[in-house]
Formats: structure tokens, sequence, C-alpha cells
């Protein structure tokens, strides 16, 4: 089996591929990071990952990978008050993804994984998927990278630029992480356990960052990227299983 590059094969290349092949798209954001990392974390990360779960995967797997272009834009309103974020509206963003499952439909894809790495984009898979799946030949499936990783005690996963996505950027590309702060003290949010808020006054709170980033370390940024990786490597293999 082959993983073939969406954006590096021609026309033909990809017709006579995709209806047996496994699409697979991630999704991340351009948006505000805190004071001390790169705006286009989520969309780095997201990228990063399925690019070496795929490489992985394609060692086991039994059908064709398709990697396509990571889409760097998400669902990012909260975070339009600190400047420095590229945001599409909810309904847009749910558009743009339909559009783009329309489009893999429309060269003969069969099945999609969405590889999403920002919490704000939770909905807008889902909803996309199930527009494109009720709508298209097309089978969905959603993966939410973090989700992937075994509980992890002491840290928020993923938080919002905080300990583990730092961590993780150290570990990807740690020139785009800048100097860090501790916190002078705790910050109180209006949450619940088992309970998702939706609060954009908590953001100001907490000036655009949750947790504390002083406290990641590239090794534990490289720790939890392998167990991504290899967790959504299992997960595509799984996946390409399916007729």
């Amino acid at each position: 089996m082959t993983l073939l590059r969406w954006a590096e094969c021609t026309r033909t290349q990809l017709r006579a591929v995709l209806p047996d092949a496994l699409v697979v798209l991630p999704m991340g954001a351009t948006e505000q990071h805190g004071p001390h990392l790169a705006t286009g974390t989520d969309a780095l990360i997201a990228d990063m990952v399925t690019r070496f779960a795929a490489a992985r995967a394609i060692e086991s797997a039994h059908r064709h990978l398709v990697l396509t272009p990571c889409l760097r834009f998400g669902a990012s309103d909260h975070h339009l008050p600190f400047g420095g974020t590229l945001s599409l509206s909810v309904d847009t963003a749910i558009g743009v993804l339909t559009d783009l499952g329309t489009s893999i439909a429309a060269s003969g894809g069969r099945r999609l994984v969405i590889v999403n790495g920002h919490g704000g984009n939770r909905g807008v898979c889902h909803a996309a998927a199930a527009k494109l799946s009720a709508r298209h030949d097309l089978a969905v499936a959603v993966v939410h990278y973090w989700e992937l990783l075994p509980a992890v005690e002491d840290t928020p996963v993923p938080g919002h630029a905080g300990e583990f996505e730092t961590a993780m950027v150290l570990a990807l590309r740690p020139e785009l992480v800048g100097e860090r702060f501790a916190r002078p003290g705790p910050v109180e949010t209006f949450a619940a356990p088992g309970v998702e808020v939706h609060d954009a006054a908590a953001w100001q709170r907490i000036d655009g960052y949750t947790d504390e980033p002083a406290r990641a370390t590239r090794e534990r940024g490289t720790e939890w990227l392998e167990g991504c990786v290899s967790a959504l490597a299992n997960r595509l293999i799984e996946l390409a299983r399916v007729e």
C-alpha cells in the first residue's frame, strides 16, 4: 500500500485510488496562543501528528492512505478580542469542511478521517461529518488527536497554550516557543466536572491561555507526541480494515 499526498497527485492518480483509499484530513486553527506560542500552534500539531501517524500506519494498512493539505483555519471567534486570530465563523467552518468532503466524494472518495487539532472545532467536525455521511456515499470518522492519549493526571489536556501544547511545540518547533512566566496565582473559571461550559469572559480572566506553560519540557512533549502519533496510527490501521 502507498501513502499519497493529495496536493502532489494528478487527477488521474487520485481517481485510480480514491474509491478504495482512506482519505485523512487534518484540521487546526490560526489563533492567539497566549504571549508565548505561535498562532499556528493547533495547525502545526494537527498536521505533524497526522503526517507522522500516516507514515507509520501505511506500513500495516490494508488500503492506500491519501493525506490532504492541513486546513489551517477553524472556529476561533472566542479568541478574536486578543488579536492575532484568523477565524471562521461556526457556520462557515462547517460549510468549508462539508464542501471539502463533498469534493472528496465527487472525486470518488468513500472514506474520510478528519483529525482535529482545535477544541473550538469539535462541534464543527461532528456537524460536518453528520451532513456528509447523510448526503453522500461517504463514511466519515472524527478524531480529536489529544483524546487518544491515556489520562494525564497532572496536566490539562489539551488545555490552550498551557503545559501540554507548549511541550508539544517544544518537541516539534522549539524556535516557536517564546519566554514563559509562572502565573501569579490560581485562576478561577466557571466550570463543573463533566460539563462543557462556553464562557467568553473566562478567556479574559485567564489572559487567553490555560494552566502552567512554564512547566513544559521538550522531553515530555516528545513523549506526548509519540503517544499521539502511535495511537492515531493504530486507529488509521483499524479504520483502513473496514470495508
